[in-house]
Parts: structure tokens; C-alpha cells; sequence
């Protein structure tokens, strides 16, 4: 029994021992609360946006030429044989076409894109034709880079949204008509319907008329034949 009790006694002094010499615990650490993110909003779709050159079909619609009117369009800017033309912002070339056909073969087309895919295309399309008055043309966003004073007109056709330095295009363009050279701005109405990019992304055209006085452009006529789209014709003041 006295053998029990010293075992007893020494096991007691060992714990007590223990805890003596152990460190302090720390006190727990109290974590803040997580922060929640305030919400980002949504950003709007950039105008200046260029036209996809693998979206290319969408512009050639069976129906196209119901709604577009080619064929007015090219009487309103007064576009006949002989006459040297530039369709800027090109694209598929379907407008590149139908003015070259118009002016024959005295007179000169210039398909103008600033994407070389487009050109390309523009390209194998006229040789198919046998349409030896097309010259693809490469130009820049603001400057077309055409014939200073060449132009008997010059056709912007649901390009205009697209354009980041509409000014400065818009002053390059007035530089390369003739003293009686027409420039015809085409796109989508404000409104929808029809073909055409998102309602955000269209431009009025009081916004386009505005532009065009801030570079040297007088409205000559607004036509309204037109079921989507609004048609502007200047001319150099």
C-alpha cells in the first residue's frame, strides 16, 4: 500500500511539473469578416467595332437587293459610265460589284477596306466577274488613303457605326472628291428592324450630319426610299 501511495505521490508531481513548464497558449486569432466584391457593371459594346471578315456571308442576303436598292442608291449620287467611284469599308464587295458594273469599263472602282481578308475576297470575286476596273485598295481606320480630287463619289454603306475617328475619314474623304463630287453615307435606322447591328451600336443621322459639317461637308439631300436604313448625300462646301 505504501508502495501505491509513493507511485501515486510521484505521478501527481510529474503532471503538476508539466503544466509549470508548458508555454502560454496564444489567444485564438479572430478573423474579419471576408469583404464582398462590389458588383462591376456590365461594359458597354465598343463602337469602332470592325466587321468580322468570317461573317462575310451574312452580308451577301438573297434578299439584299429588295431592301437595298442598288440601283437608286447609284442614281441619287449620280454614278454612271465613266465615273470613278471608291466604296469605302468595302466588305464582301457587294456594292463593289454592282459599281463596277454601272461605270464599265472606262471607268475605275475603288473597293477600299482597311482588312486585307476583305480585299482578298473583293479580288477573287471581280476576276470571276471579269471586272478589270476594280482595284482592291487597302487603306487606314481615318484615312482611305485615295486620289486627292479623283472621286466622283464615294460610298460608305453600313460602315459608318464601325468608324472610330469619324472625323478625321470624314475630312480625308471630302479631300478626294471632285469640285462636283457627291459622298453618300449609308446605315441602319435608330429604330430596328430589318438587318442590321444591335440598336446600341447605331448612330443617328443628325449624329452623321453634324460630323460632316465639323469637316467640310454640306448636306445636300436626306432620302427616305430606303425600308432600314437612312441615306445622307454631301457634297464639298
Amino acid at each position: 500500500m505504501r508502495a501505491m501511495a509513493c507511485v501515486a505521490v510521484a505521478a501527481s508531481l510529474v503532471a503538476t511539473l508539466s503544466a509549470q513548464q508548458s508555454p502560454p497558449q496564444p489567444p485564438p486569432v479572430q478573423q474579419a469578416p471576408l469583404q464582398q466584391s462590389p458588383p462591376q457593371p456590365a461594359r458597354p459594346r465598343p463602337h469602332g467595332r470592325l466587321f468580322p471578315p468570317q461573317d462575310l456571308g451574312l452580308l451577301e442576303a438573297p434578299d439584299r437587293d429588295m431592301w437595298q436598292h442598288p440601283d437608286e442608291v447609284m442614281d441619287t449620287l449620280g454614278i454612271a459610265e465613266a465615273s470613278v467611284v471608291a466604296d469605302v469599308g468595302a466588305g464582301s464587295g457587294w456594292f463593289t460589284i454592282r459599281l463596277a458594273r454601272r461605270v464599265g469599263p472606262n471607268g475605275r472602282v475603288y473597293a477600299e477596306d482597311v482588312q486585307q481578308e476583305m480585299l482578298s475576297a473583293i479580288s477573287r470575286r471581280a476576276t470571276a466577274e471579269n471586272l478589270l476596273n476594280v482595284k482592291a485598295h487597302l487603306g487606314m481606320q481615318n484615312d482611305p488613303q485615295l486620289p486627292a480630287g479623283a472621286l466622283d463619289a464615294v460610298l460608305l454603306v453600313n460602315s459608318y457605326h464601325e468608324i472610330a475617328d469619324k472625323l478625321t475619314l470624314l475630312q480625308n474623304l471630302r479631300k478626294s472628291l471632285r469640285p462636283t463630287g457627291r459622298l453618300g453615307v449609308i446605315d441602319f435606322k435608330l429604330e430596328g428592324g430589318g438587318p442590321g447591328p444591335d440598336v446600341e451600336e447605331r448612330v443617328s443621322p443628325e449624329t452623321v450630319v453634324n460630323d460632316a459639317a465639323k469637316a467640310g461637308l454640306r448636306l445636300l439631300k436626306q432620302e427616305t426610299f430606303l425600308p432600314y436604313q437612312y441615306l445622307l448625300i454631301f457634297v464639298a462646301r
